[in-house]
């Protein structure tokens, strides 16, 4: 059972307060309709010393939540700094005169984040090396994957028209001219990317005999974890776990790096979509194991999660009330059906004490609008408990902004030399 003062929290319906996301501290008293539906819940302070449980080792579906697991492993992949890349390649011979390249160009690459502004870019690092035509076929890798669709043969198609400035879909430019009004790149308003190419779409593999002529890399990976938590991006999540080796992969290193029982953790999906298993005490686990990665690249979690009332995404509207702007970061997870409706809010509060506290809120079978009405409200009444909210420390930086900052790199000398490591980006 858990117990804050004389507010209970119960498996079956019973009357509890709810306010509303925007509540002030008097609202909190107010008494609102009854909760139905399994709950569980962890609250500890940041050296371990449990605050509030209930049905702690209880098997929930945490949903979007997973997206930390996720993160987590993929910073201890790759580290926070690492960018994907993405590689384009010629078969082809290039005359400087008229232009054209005469050949085929490839695209090699699994950046999760590769959006119209980037192919856009791509168009433009084309034009610096002279390239303003392709005779041949734009063949994208298998891969390959553009503005979030899972579909090879569909991201080739949208990369083949938003290359051409006579293709490009007014969507496009205005992503392309957003970006660049935001980077303060007057030239790149000033001039327009782009590059035709005669030939056709497909989907294959770099040849063999390709070589590069430019890597783009992506933003870092903790800018592409802030938009993808933040916005709670299925897409995204997958991408990245596809190369983190999918769900077992991940489990079976969170069970081996966490001292997670193997039956204490099910993994259909790397997103959360599904049936997905974990305990509150397991959530925790993977949030603190979160926090302390994030801890020794000098991060804090507000550098990938989203902060309520401040951020956009699914913490936008919640916790807006001035007092609590800024006093919560933390991941939603929400699926309206499945489990007969699920939804889960895992992070950490700041108290007007000084005091942070981690926590953990899964609940399901009932109305998901009433859970994250009670999950606020449980938030809001350990915060009163301890002099009431106070916000983190934190300077947003625009999202957009955080996938803006890519690198790009020409391949050295006039040849287009390919680098030693194999075409498989």
């Amino acid at each position: 059972m858990f117990g804050l003062g004389t507010v209970a929290f119960a498996q079956d319906p019973l009357p509890s307060p709810s306010p509303s996301p925007s509540a002030s501290t008097a609202e909190t008293s107010e008494t609102a309709r009854p909760l139905y539906g399994y709950q569980g819940v962890l609250i500890e302070t940041l050296d371990g010393r449990v605050v509030s449980s209930q049905a702690e080792n209880d098997q929930f579906n945490p949903a979007s939540n997973l997206k930390l697991a996720t993160a987590l492993v993929a910073l201890q992949t790759f580290g926070p700094s690492h960018r994907f890349s993405t590689g384009v390649w010629t078969d082809g011979v290039f005359d400087k005169n008229t232009g054209v390249l005469t050949g085929n160009l490839y695209v090699s690459g699994r950046d999760p984040s590769f959006h119209y502004e980037h192919a856009v870019l791509l168009a433009r690092e084309l034009n610096s090396l002279g390239i303003k035509q392709v005779t041949g076929d734009l063949n994208v890798a298998p891969g390959f994957t553009m503005n979030f669709s899972p579909s090879a043969a569909r991201s080739g198609d949208q990369l083949y028209d938003t290359l051409d400035s006579t293709l490009r879909s007014a969507v496009a430019a205005r992503a392309w001219n957003y970006e660049r009004t935001l980077l303060n790149d007057r030239a790149g308003l000033e001039n327009v990317p782009s590059v035709a190419v005669m030939g056709a779409v497909t989907v294959a593999p770099v040849a063999p005999a390709a070589k590069l002529l430019l890597t783009q890399r992506s933003s870092k990976l903790v800018d592409i974890l802030k938009v993808l938590l933040c916005y709670s991006n299925n897409f995204m999540a997958a991408r990245i776990g596809e190369a983190l080796g999918g769900p077992e992969s991940v489990r079976q290193r969170l069970i081996t790096a966490l001292g997670i029982a193997p039956d204490e953790l099910k993994i259909s999906t790397l997103s959360g979509l599904g049936v997905n298993r974990a305990s509150p005490r397991t959530m925790m686990k993977i949030y603190r194991a979160l926090f302390a990665e994030l801890k020794k690249a000098g991060l804090t979690p507000a550098a990938i999660m989203p902060v309520a009332g401040i951020d956009p995404g699914t913490l936008e509207d919640r916790f807006t009330g001035l007092p609590w702007r800024g006093s919560v970061i933390a991941k939603t997870g929400t699926l309206l059906r499945t489990d007969g409706g699920a939804s889960s809010l895992v992070g950490q509060m700041r108290a007007a004490n000084g005091e942070v506290l981690l926590f953990v809120i899964m609940n399901q079978r009932g109305s998901v609008t009433r859970f994250r009405e009670n999950q606020d409200y449980l938030v809001m009444l350990v915060q009163n408990t301890r002099g009431g909210p106070k916000a983190f420390d934190y300077k947003p930086l625009m999202l957009t902004m955080k996938l803006s900052q890519t690198e790009s790199t020409v391949a050295g000398g006039e040849e287009f030399e390919p680098p030693s490591k194999s075409h498989d980006q």
